[in-house]
Formats: C-alpha cells, sequence, structure tokens
C-alpha cells in the first residue's frame, strides 16, 4: 500500500496499536452493508452520489423498502448539515463518527458549502481501505488537496489541508484526542458531529465517557445520531436477534427504547438539550414533491414493513450552548443542495 507517484502525496508513518473486541468484526461489516445499500439506491436514482461507486462495486439490487430507508436516513442526516452550514457559514467543522465509506465530504466539494475541517474517524480496518481507495483514484484525491496543500498518507490515516481521515477506537479517548489534535481540530469552532449508527454498538460506559468528553472539550457543537429506537417491543427483538446472529452485541440498546432514552442520553452526559423524531417524521419532513418523486421508482408490495422499519429508527439532534437549539428537520421549501434535487 505505498502511496502513488502523483505530486503532492507523502507518506507518513503509524505505529498506533490496537485492542480488538469480540464483536468488533461483525460491527466493521456493517459498513460493507450500509455502503452497498447506499450504492444499490444511488443507481436506481434515489439521490445523486458520484463518488459511492469508487468504494463499492457490488450491483446486487436491494428490497425497495431498504432504499426507501436508505433515502430517508440520507436526506435527514443531510438536512441537518445544511441547516449547520448555513447557521455557521461555513465557519465550522465536521466531524464523522465511525464513517464507513460515506462520502459527504466529496459530495460537499462540489456544492457552494466550504467547511474549515472535514473529520473521519473509524477503526482502522476501515480507514485503510478507504485510504487505499483514495490513494487510487485521482478524482478523489484531486477534491483533497489543492494546488499548494499535499496529502500525507499513512496505511490507516489520511490528512489534506482541510480533511482528515484517521483509525481510532472510539471508546479510547486519549487516542481520540491525539487523533484530533493530528488533525488540527479546533475546540472552539462550531462543530456538528455525524454518527450513523454507531453508538448504538458501543458499550454504555464507552458511549457516556465520549459524549461527556465531547461535551467538555467543544464550547458550541451539534450531534445528529441516527439509529435504532423502540427496540423494546416485538419488531425491535427481531431486529436484535438478526444482528447477534451475524456476531453484532447492541451494546448500547439501552438508550434505544424510545425516543426519550435517546434524548435523556445526551442530556445525561452534560449536553444542553436533545430532541428526536422517528423516520416516519423524518420522511414526512421531505417535501411532497420529493417524497413522489422517489416514490415512483419502485413500487411497494405493502407498505406495512416500510412503516414498522421506520418506526424502528430514528434521528437526533444533541446540542451544546444556545446557538443551535433550534435545528431541527423542518425541511423549507428550497430542496438541499447537497446532492438530491
Amino acid at each position: 500500500m505505498e502511496p502513488p507517484s502523483t505530486g503532492g502525496v507523502t507518506a507518513a508513518g503509524n505505529n498506533t496499536t490496537h485492542k480488538f473486541h469480540p464483536c468488533d468484526e461483525a460491527v466493521i461489516a456493517t459498513n460493507d452493508d450500509a455502503s452497498d445499500c447506499k450504492r444499490c439506491a444511488v443507481r436506481l436514482g434515489y439521490w445523486k452520489d458520484d463518488y459511492i461507486g469508487y468504494f463499492v462495486r457490488n450491483q446486487e439490487r436491494k428490497a425497495p423498502e431498504i432504499n426507501r430507508g436508505y433515502f430517508a436516513r440520507v436526506k435527514g442526516v443531510e438536512m441537518c448539515v445544511e441547516k449547520f452550514l448555513k447557521k455557521t457559514s461555513g465557519n465550522c467543522q465536521i466531524i464523522n463518527l465511525g464513517c464507513g465509506f460515506d462520502t459527504l465530504y466529496f459530495r460537499l466539494r462540489d456544492t457552494a458549502h466550504q467547511v474549515k475541517n472535514f473529520i473521519e474517524l473509524d477503526f482502522p480496518t476501515v480507514t485503510a481501505r478507504k485510504c487505499y481507495t483514495i490513494k487510487r483514484n485521482k478524482a478523489l484525491l484531486a477534491k483533497i488537496h489543492d494546488e499548494d496543500g499535499e496529502v500525507r498518507l499513512s496505511p490507516t490515516d489520511l490528512h489534506g489541508p482541510s480533511y482528515h481521515l484517521m483509525g481510532v477506537d472510539l471508546r479510547n479517548l486519549d487516542e481520540v484526542d491525539n487523533k484530533l489534535q493530528q488533525a488540527e481540530v479546533d475546540y472552539t469552532l462550531p462543530t456538528i458531529f455525524l454518527a450513523e449508527c454507531v453508538l448504538v454498538y458501543i458499550e454504555a460506559q464507552n458511549c457516556r465517557n465520549l459524549l461527556k468528553w465531547i461535551a467538555q472539550k467543544f464550547q458550541a457543537a451539534v450531534f445528529v445520531n441516527y439509529e435504532q429506537v423502540n427496540m423494546n417491543d416485538r419488531f425491535g427483538e427481531v431486529m436484535l436477534n438478526n444482528l447477534r446472529i451475524r456476531g453484532c452485541s447492541l451494546a448500547g440498546v439501552e438508550s434505544c427504547l424510545s425516543l426519550e432514552t435517546q434524548n435523556q442520553r445526551f442530556k445525561e452526559c452534560g449536553w444542553s438539550g436533545a430532541r428526536a423524531w422517528d423516520m416516519v417524521q423524518v420522511y414526512e419532513s421531505i417535501s411532497s414533491a420529493e417524497r413522489q418523486r422517489i416514490e415512483r421508482l419502485e413500487m411497494l408490495d405493502e407498505g406495512e414493513l416500510l412503516l414498522q422499519l421506520f418506526q424502528h429508527y430514528c434521528l437526533v439532534v444533541a446540542w451544546l450552548g444556545v446557538a443551535f437549539q433550534d435545528l431541527d428537520i423542518t425541511v423549507e421549501e428550497l430542496m438541499s443542495s447537497l446532492n438530491i434535487d
């Protein structure tokens, strides 16, 4: 995995060691599943993403309910990101926790939205694959470095002028702190944290430690969290059993029992406030024209399964300070400029 011989790219050392928990391998595999699903939905026209195809080659078609669910997931997170960017006029940071093969950075580069710093963290096994893909594709590298800036690479980490991808265990706060310093994080700058089905895989105490640490370190921040909810009913039990069969223990499931427990997790960890919506509410907040457009892409045999899926996932927005307490999912007439027009 030597860096390419193109100009502006240099290798950097990496001596970090990592201790894996028994379930880590299965959790890492969920990135492949999510990426495959996003790739399928993009190919069918649910939203535009010119970059996911670099990371995912799979052409397998997913069920219409899955595609529509991922559309709501991506759209919901992006509504929050866009409102945050407008509120800060780009004078901000984005920190993507458990980033997987997410392509938001590259899609943002194709818009008028710019940020001071974009940081992505995930298991080193995942970031190594993402680094390798970026390294091999000039179209991706070109988005990261400008004429004056170089890209520094190690097997698991990549550093550009305003983009940093790093391998780290989110349960190790000393390591997280060290990595953020390498990424030249500014703790005084408004920061939005993104996590899609990440906290639920972290043991409750480790998760609390992480959220408390962020609340203590950052002055003004928003946390957008997408994950399971209502996991104490029959449908939730089936979801849990399916994940256990694959070796995934939802270590943080106690916070996924209701929208209230989702909110409480943040409030108990020093965050100023939080609000949560299930994905039925998120989907209904998307403009009717956009919903009609994607509903014409595929027919559902019946809507009961989609409704159940939507009722068992949620979007949570937590905030530090008062500047972002009004950030919610209410969609404006103007459609998202990130990628779904």
